[in-house]
C-alpha cells in the first residue's frame, strides 16, 4: 500500500481539482457505476514546514487559523471547515506516520456548497501534503479510501468513493468510468474541439451533512434488504420483476432510480466513446428527471436552470450534478455555441429566480499533484 519513499521537502505547493459527475448520481454508495471527471478549478495549498508539531491551516475564505496539535491523536468533534483536513491527518496517524508540523495556506476557486467536491479536493490535497512532508506515499486508491473514511468519521457524510477517486485519479482529457463494487477505474476520452461542458451554479448552497443524504442511503439499503440482496448492484432484472412488489412506494422509487441510472451510465459511456453527443445529452436529461421525480434530490432552482438551459440552441443535455439539494448543473453543448448559451442562461435564470448565477466552461483535468515551483 505504501509506495517507495521519495525525498521529503520543506516548502511546496499542491493542487487538487474539483470534479463534476457527468452521470451516475447516487449510485456510488449502492456499488454501482459513475462517470466523474476532474475539472480545471480546485483547491491549492501552499505549504511550509514548521519547527513545532502544529498543523496550521489558513483559508482565504475563513478568518483566523485552524490549529491542529499533531502530538496527540486527532479525534472527531470539530464542527468547522477544518474537520476535513483533521480527518485526513487522523487517518495517517492511525497508519503510524509521524507527521511534522506545517503551515498550510489554502486558496480555492470552487464554489463552496456547489456540489463540485470542494471537500474531497481539500481532503486529497491534504493527503498529498502529508505524503510530501513525510517522504512516502500511499497508492492512489488507498489515499482515496483514507480520505473517504475521513469524510465519514469527521464530517458525518456517508459518501461513496466517487469524489475522492475522481480527485485522486483524474486524467486530463478523460472522464473516469468507476465500478464502485470492483473499484475498477477506466479512463474514457471526453470532449475535444466540438463540444464543451458548461458548469452553472444554481446559487443554492447544498449541505450533505443535514440528514437527507444519509436518509437516501438508508432507504436504498432498506430496499436492497427487502429484495434479498446485499446492495442494489446485486438486483437483477429477474429479481426486480419477481420481488419489487414487496417494496414500499418510497423504496420502489429510490431503487428504481438507482437501477435505471446504472444502465444510463454505461450507455452514456458508449455514446461518448462514439462521440454521439445527442444520445449522451438525452441520457443526461433522463438522469435529471429521475433524480427529480424518483430520488427527490433536486430543487426548484436546479429544475428551472435545467429547463432554461435545454431550450437553448446547441445544448445536447443538462442535469444536476453532485448530491443535490442545490449546487450546480452541467450542460453538454456544442463548443461553437458555448458563449451564447452561457449568456442566455445567465439572463433567463436571473429573470426567473433573481439569482446571478456563476458559470464557467471546463475541460477534463489531471488529478491531485504537486505543482512545479
Amino acid at each position: 500500500m505504501i509506495q517507495p519513499s521519495h525525498t521529503a521537502v520543506d516548502a511546496f505547493v499542491v493542487h487538487a481539482p474539483g470534479r463534476v459527475n457527468l452521470i451516475g448520481e447516487h449510485t456510488d454508495y449502492n456499488d454501482g457505476f459513475v462517470v466523474p471527471m476532474a475539472i480545471e478549478r480546485g483547491v491549492t495549498i501552499t505549504v511550509t514546514r514548521r519547527r513545532d508539531r502544529m498543523a496550521a491551516f489558513r483559508s482565504e475564505r475563513e478568518a483566523g487559523a485552524a490549529m491542529l496539535d499533531l502530538r496527540a491523536a486527532l479525534e472527531p468533534g470539530r464542527s468547522d471547515w477544518a474537520r476535513y483536513p483533521a480527518g485526513v491527518l487522523a487517518g495517517y496517524q492511525r497508519l503510524g506516520w509521524e507527521i511534522p508540523g506545517f503551515d498550510a495556506a489554502i486558496t480555492a476557486d470552487l464554489p463552496a456548497g456547489g456540489g463540485l467536491s470542494s471537500s474531497a479536493a481539500l481532503e486529497v490535497a491534504t493527503a498529498t501534503v502529508i505524503e510530501m512532508l513525510c517522504g512516502q506515499a500511499l497508492d492512489p486508491l488507498a489515499r482515496a479510501l483514507l480520505c473517504q473514511r475521513a469524510e465519514h468519521e469527521f464530517a458525518g457524510v456517508p459518501c461513496g468513493i466517487m469524489d475522492q477517486c475522481a480527485v485522486a485519479f483524474g486524467r486530463a482529457g478523460h472522464a473516469l468510468l468507476i465500478d464502485c463494487l470492483s473499484r475498477e477505474i477506466r479512463a474514457v476520452p471526453f470532449g475535444g474541439d466540438d463540444v464543451a461542458l458548461l458548469v452553472v451554479n444554481s446559487g443554492v448552497r447544498h449541505s450533505l451533512a443535514d440528514g437527507e443524504y444519509a436518509r437516501r442511503r438508508a432507504e436504498c439499503a432498506s430496499a436492497a434488504a427487502a429484495l434479498g440482496c446485499g446492495s442494489l448492484r446485486d438486483v437483477t432484472t429477474a429479481i426486480w420483476s419477481a420481488r419489487h412488489h414487496a417494496l414500499s412506494d418510497l423504496e420502489r422509487r429510490r431503487a428504481g432510480h438507482v437501477l435505471a441510472e446504472n444502465g444510463r451510465t454505461l450507455a452514456f459511456v458508449a455514446a461518448i466513446e462514439q462521440r454521439d453527443w445527442p444520445a449522451a445529452g438525452r441520457l443526461m436529461q433522463e438522469s435529471h428527471a429521475s433524480l427529480r421525480d424518483l430520488y427527490e434530490v433536486s430543487c426548484r432552482e436546479l429544475d428551472t436552470l435545467c429547463e432554461i438551459t435545454i431550450r437553448q440552441p446547441g445544448v445536447f443535455g443538462c442535469r444536476m450534478t453532485g448530491g443535490g439539494f442545490g449546487g450546480c448543473a452541467i450542460a453538454l453543448v456544442t463548443a461553437a455555441a458555448a458563449d451564447a448559451v452561457a449568456a442566455a442562461v445567465h439572463r433567463d435564470y436571473l429573470l426567473a429566480t433573481g439569482i446571478d448565477a456563476e458559470m464557467f466552461a471546463t475541460r477534463a483535468a489531471a488529478g491531485a499533484r504537486v505543482l512545479p515551483t
